[in-house]
């Protein structure tokens, strides 16, 4: 009668991974922000059996450029997502929803959030997107901004809800309303974002901020 078997080293070590971890599975690996938003534009495209070629065109943009974004290889700006969006006729934040749906908070990797490039009266100024969550009564929406040397003054947004700015390098005159302020490094300004507001004087370029937006998720589309 043959003895008990004798157990290696390596099967003990992995005997006792497998009870740490509760399952012997393989880990799955997340989709990035980019892919997901490449594979829900795919699905909705598909879904109104439209070809690469037709939403491309009704949205502006080249066959190359749309081929990239289905395929998560770039990270689209914000206004290339809406015109694909209006292309599709469906709201941007359908487009982020299953993303999130994965998990309960947004995790975004070092230079891994959606740059959103800013044009005409805002060229120059560089938005990231850090994160989006679409639970809950509020809408919260990070964005690290960096205003480059060409970037011209802009003291004229408005939106809902509040906003937080945190400054982290370079030096800016910061007009809210009727005030101004002198913002460097470490500065920061919390104020009613429906209040026209933004850089009137950029005094040492470049400059980035931490900027968080937060406004009543029932008035996200108005």
């Amino acid at each position: 009668m043959a003895g008990p078997r004798t157990v290696s080293a390596a099967e003990q070590d992995a005997a006792s991974e497998d009870l740490q971890t509760g399952s012997t599975a393989a880990p799955i690996r997340e989709l990035t922000l980019e892919e997901s938003l490449g594979a829900q534009i795919r699905l909705m495209r598909r879904k109104l059996e439209l070809t690469g070629a037709d939403l491309a065109s009704a949205a502006g943009i080249s066959l190359g450029m749309l081929s990239k974004i289905e395929n998560g290889q770039i990270s689209p700006s914000l206004a290339t997502l809406q015109a694909v969006c209006r292309a599709l006729n469906v709201q941007l934040s359908q487009l982020f929803a299953t993303f999130e749906e994965q998990r309960d908070c947004s995790f975004v990797k070092a230079g891994r959030g959606v740059v959103i490039e800013r044009r005409g009266t805002k060229a120059g100024h560089e938005y990231e997107l850090l994160g989006h969550l679409l639970g809950g009564p509020n809408v919260v929406e990070p964005y690290m901004i960096t205003l480059h040397e060409e970037a011209k003054p802009y003291s004229s947004f408005r939106h809902n809800g509040v906003e937080l700015i945190y400054m982290l390098s370079g030096r800016v005159i910061y007009r809210h309303g009727d005030e101004r302020y002198d913002m460097s490094a470490g500065d920061t300004l919390l104020f009613d974002s429906q209040a026209p507001h933004g850089p009137e004087e950029l005094l040492e370029k470049p400059m980035r901020y931490l900027s968080i937006i937060i406004y009543p998720r029932d008035t996200e589309n108005e």
